[in-house]
């Protein structure tokens, strides 16, 4: 990578991405949380410890199919000596039975069977000879068990009661729950989901499936962000475009927050500095607008207005769509309580090369090559580069690109930081 020459105009830059991000993060409260059926605490997040209710496994139990008997009693088989052993009981999966066994007894199991209390091993049916065919009264071992306790899954191996199953700021997920139901938990106390309202603004926007006039464009803000905010955990309670009216967007603002009780309303366009900047026209004594030395995504406007976090996002769509994930996204899942704020990130060669703007950090929407397993490379999504205008280029990305603001190229084969969306 070649490092940018200093930047001009530089004290038009009021804050770093880190420091805007800091000022977002404090202005976060949790949302309050409830006890809820696990079927309902599926995408939304623990707000306390889960607590195993019973032992994992509830009881010893048959890891095979086969039979449970003394290790004593089958140390010595092979197939040259093979043992034989006298079945007294049968113990399918689900029986409550404890029955004794003597020397050279046996109970054939089933896999999730309670093992006798007497017995020490199982002996997988694969062991013995004609397997459960022939067993009716007696079995021929011919492989003695590795050892005491072979094939047998101990009461608590897993998890004891008491213990934790599950730390507090996961997301619950279809694995989780099943985890919290095998360790005898039935409810689980989670977040609410954030309420969120979504407002795009613009008199040039026009629904995407209509025919447009000259100086109308297709809407998809309001796509953007209300399916982004849906997979960040939210409850979307109002998703609304309008013109650069003032009266037409405080109406919408004043509904979302006053009549909706949004825990946080984001918007787009409108908050930078020409004639038709809405968003800055009704909120601008209300909220703060800065600059974010940031490349798509400069011009930002974040503040609190009555209970509501609310973002004022630029309004071209890849715009958006990085200023979404460097702050919006971040800000929802601390509403949640999330222990983690950020997605995975790892560093990857560049397959070509690009330029940046100096001073501003880059978020580049990227495709991951992964033609070869031992070496994937990442590219821009479009071929046009990191114009926040680039929206059809959206559908090619899986990721983002992070370049540093002290870079000014990145060349074919640098490494670079790649955040990715799935």
């Amino acid at each position: 990578m070649r490092p940018a020459s200093p930047p001009t105009g530089a004290g038009a830059i009021r804050r770093t991405v880190e420091e805007h991000l800091a000022v977002v993060l404090s202005a976060v409260t949790p949302v309050p949380s409830a006890t809820v059926p696990l079927g309902d605490s599926i995408g939304r997040t623990l707000a306390a410890p889960v607590l195993a209710r019973v032992d994992v496994p509830l009881f010893d139990n048959s890891a095979m199919d086969g039979y449970a008997a003394r290790h004593e009693d089958v140390a010595a088989a092979d197939a040259a000596h093979p043992v034989t052993v006298r079945v007294v009981a049968d113990i399918p999966a689900g029986s409550s039975v404890d029955p004794p066994l003597g020397a050279g007894e046996a109970a054939r199991i089933m896999t999730g069977a309670p093992v006798p209390t007497a017995a020490t091993v199982v002996i997988p049916v694969e062991d013995t000879h004609g397997g459960f065919a022939h067993s009716q009264t007696s079995a021929i071992v011919t492989a003695a068990p590795r050892s005491e306790g072979a094939h047998i899954r101990r009461r608590g191996e897993d998890v004891r009661a008491g213990a934790e199953v599950a730390p507090a700021g996961i997301v619950v997920g279809a694995l989780q729950a099943t985890a919290f139901a095998a360790s005898g938990v039935d409810r689980v106390d989670v977040r609410r989901r954030p309420r969120v309202a979504v407002i795009s603004t613009g008199s040039e926007l026009a629904p995407p499936g209509g025919d447009f006039v000259r100086g109308q464009i297709p809407e998809s803000n309001s796509i953007l962000l209300a399916a982004s905010c849906r997979e960040a955990g939210a409850e979307l309670v109002s998703v609304t475009t309008v013109t650069d009216e003032d009266a037409a967007f405080d109406a919408a603002f004043t509904h979302a927050v006053d009549d909706l009780g949004a825990d946080l309303v984001v918007t787009s366009g409108g908050v930078s500095a020409g004639a038709y900047e809405v968003v800055r026209s009704v909120l601008s004594d209300r909220i703060a607008f800065v600059s974010v030395a940031m490349q798509p995504g400069e011009p930002q406007a974040f503040g609190r207005v009555g209970d509501a976090l609310v973002f004022g996002l630029p309004g071209n769509p890849v715009s958006v769509a990085m200023s979404f994930e460097a702050f919006v996204r971040p800000a929802l899942l601390a509403l949640q309580g999330r222990s983690e704020l950020q997605r995975p990130t790892m560093r990857l060669p560049a397959a070509t090369g690009w330029r940046t703007r100096q001073g501003r950090r880059q978020f580049l929407p990227a495709r991951i090559d992964r033609a070869d397993p031992t070496g994937w490379t990442v590219r821009p999504a479009t071929a046009g580069g990191s114009g926040s205008h680039l929206a059809a280029g959206l559908a090619q990305a899986e990721a983002y690109a992070v370049v540093p603001e002290d870079v000014a190229t990145v060349s074919a084969g640098d490494l670079v930081d790649v955040v990715l969306l799935s």
